[in-house]
């Protein structure tokens, strides 16, 4: 993600470059750590090799049985239901979900 180093604002991919929808800034994208997927006209922004700014905790992995794992949560249901925390393997990299 970059964000605009004049009003602040969340900047967008655009091609090669990450576009201010307020004031028309640009940069250039750097680095191997952005991948733009193209899904019918839509741009996702992945950021990949950036995990390791996540928080951690002790979990064991159901797949290698690896003790330490990433999580994030996500609102995955309706409001009124619980995030889903989304677990990812330290060791292996595996992706799990709790309810």
């Amino acid at each position: 993600m970059e964000f605009c180093p004049k009003c602040k604002v969340l900047m967008l991919p655009q091609g090669e470059f990450f576009v201010c929808n307020s004031c028309g800034a640009k940069k250039k994208k750097q680095g191997s750590d952005v991948v733009v997927e193209k899904q019918k006209q839509k741009e996702t922004v992945v950021l990949e090799k950036k995990i390791d700014i996540l928080p951690k905790t002790r979990t064991e992995c159901p797949k290698c049985g690896n003790n330490e794992a990433f999580w994030i949560l996500r609102q995955t249901r309706a409001s009124d239901e619980p995030e889903t925390r989304i677990f990812t393997c330290t060791k292996c990299e595996h992706r799990w979900r709790q309810y």
